[in-house]
């Protein structure tokens, strides 16, 4: 079976996300979600409050990633230090296309997980809620880090995104050519602005290691007041051509991610693919987190 290779030091696995910064990106959360946005968020059993009121999709994809790359390094926490059980990037696409992180990683296509863990831009400061020992919740200041910063100006060059994406893992590809599947996963508002989408979306997928191709999902967050749609396994459904492109372009989801969605109480069958509609912020997390487990990590 495929997406069964061990994660470890010697065969570390990859993450690349690709991030909209096209200047619609500047837009307000749809307010209707802003209750639900508003609810605590549970990450690695903390739980956090966000405001919504006045945020961006910019900054709420910001948010999204800073957390993640956070619980990266959790999960690759040990007692002597953080194991590169991973490389990750982030690209971002707008004015231009090419690596997003700031501080010490600006420029950098793919580090490993140990210097993304020593090499925040910076540390903010967050609330989170926790038990008072009363029955109650009361805030607690925690540092939050913080490697990628919103950015909104410009058009939505997507097809270089993901081709640029195909360069960099055709690079790493060549050099761990038994790992487990890169996992490349695109979070955009708009339509692509520089051509079609699908043709290097396929030529990214075609790419593979010895145990299975490229995986590539799709996160559109939507300014349309429709339906949210979690890991579809068909496009009807769907509101627009727009977004039935990006479901064609997302691939199926292994076995075992399946299997932990359905634990999450998500409906899947094996035509489930590794797309997001109209999600809020929320949504985002469990659909970056089911996008990034790795399987067998050791």
């Amino acid at each position: 079976m495929s997406y069964m290779a061990e994660t470890n030091r010697g065969n570390p696995s990859c993450f690349l996300f690709l991030i909209d910064q096209s200047r619609s990106m500047q837009e307000g959360i749809d307010p209707s979600r802003v209750q639900q946005l508003n609810e605590p968020l549970n990450v690695d059993n903390r739980t956090y409050t966000h405001v919504a009121q006045g945020r961006t999709k910019a900054q709420g994809v910001a948010d999204a990633i800073n957390r993640l790359l956070h619980n990266l390094v959790l999960k690759c926490a040990r007692s002597e230090g953080v194991r590169d059980y991973y490389h990750v990037g982030v690209i971002g696409y707008g004015a231009n296309v090419g690596p997003a992180f700031s501080g010490l990683l600006a420029g950098k296509e793919l580090v490993p997980i140990s210097e993304v863990a020593s090499s925040p831009a910076r540390i903010e400061e967050r609330e989170r809620k926790t038990e008072d020992g009363a029955g109650g919740l009361v805030n607690e200041k925690v540092r939050f880090p913080i490697w990628f910063e919103p950015a909104a100006n410009g058009g939505t060059p997507m097809c270089g995104a993901l081709t640029g994406a195909k360069s960099i893992l055709e690079r790493w590809l060549s050099q761990h050519p038994g790992c487990f599947p890169p996992i490349v996963i695109n979070i955009t508002d708009g339509e692509a602005t520089d051509g079609d989408p699908a043709v290097p979306a396929e030529a990214l997928k075609a790419l593979s290691s010895a145990d299975g191709n490229v995986l590539l999902f799709n996160l559109h967050i939507s300014s349309q007041n429709a339906s949210p749609k979690v890991f579809p396994d068909r496009e009807e459904g769907l509101p627009d051509q727009h977004a039935r492109l990006l479901f064609r372009m997302s691939s199926t989801l292994p076995e075992y991610m399946r299997n932990f969605a359905q634990q999450e109480g998500i409906t899947v069958s094996p035509n489930t693919r590794g797309f997001v509609f109209n999600a809020d912020m929320v949504a985002v997390i469990g659909f970056l987190e089911i996008g990034t487990l790795a399987s067998n990590l050791r």
